[in-house]
């Protein structure tokens, strides 16, 4: 799907034509440069990279800066891979907020906030143990057995356990465009999307 990457900015409320306070998630929406363009012919499919935020030369690789440069832009921070964009592109094209004028709804990915380790009744909603049973007898947020002692042996892959959680991979689908400011490079989305401010998403039609 046609899309661009962007920036959480933060949260705000707006108000309806009716009256109504919605929440929603402020992202600036490019500029983004056509640092590829991928074709049947080359690659086997069709697609366009897109860059965005400059970064300097110092902090960028041999190979990145051969492949900017055959792009004819400065050296980008962040690089995605789109497909289904309607209509011919040249390398050095700008993509701005506008493509998403006329949309109702965009699909959103980020990387979910970070929570460290954190143990089974927050990371996967256990309701912890209030009696002395399950194989344990002093501690109330104790996942309990998690296995036969005598077969299999073993604790199975998969076994709901505490852990790392949180700095995921996160799609949100179909969230309402409140509004779109073109002049300033920003997209009101209804709702709360993944990571915390600062943080790059991507945004699909």
């Amino acid at each position: 799907m046609p899309g661009l990457l962007g920036k959480k900015i933060g949260m705000t409320s707006v108000f309806s034509a009716d009256g109504k306070n919605l929440p929603c998630t402020v992202i600036e929406v490019g500029p983004c440069v056509v640092t590829q363009v991928k074709t049947l012919e080359n690659d086997g499919y069709e697609a366009i990279q897109v860059g965005f935020q400059d970064k300097k030369e110092k902090h960028t690789s041999g190979p990145e800066k051969g492949h900017f440069k055959k792009a004819g832009v400065t050296p980008k921070r962040h690089l995605a891979e789109f497909k289904g964009f309607e209509g011919s592109f040249n390398l050095g094209d700008t993509l701005t907020v506008d493509i998403f004028e006329g949309e109702v709804y965009v699909d959103v990915v980020g990387t979910s906030k970070g929570k460290g380790f954190q143990g089974v009744v927050k990371r996967h909603g256990f309701k912890g143990v209030g009696e002395a049973t399950l194989g344990q007898s002093d501690r109330q947020r104790h996942p309990g057995s998690i296995g036969a002692a005598s077969y299999p042996a073993k604790v199975f892959k998969g076994m709901r356990m505490g852990g790392h959680m949180g700095a995921e991979r996160v799609t949100v689908q179909n969230l309402e465009i409140i509004k779109v400011i073109p002049e300033h490079n920003l997209l009101l989305i209804k709702g709360s999307v993944p990571g915390c401010k600062g943080s790059i998403v991507i945004i699909e039609k």
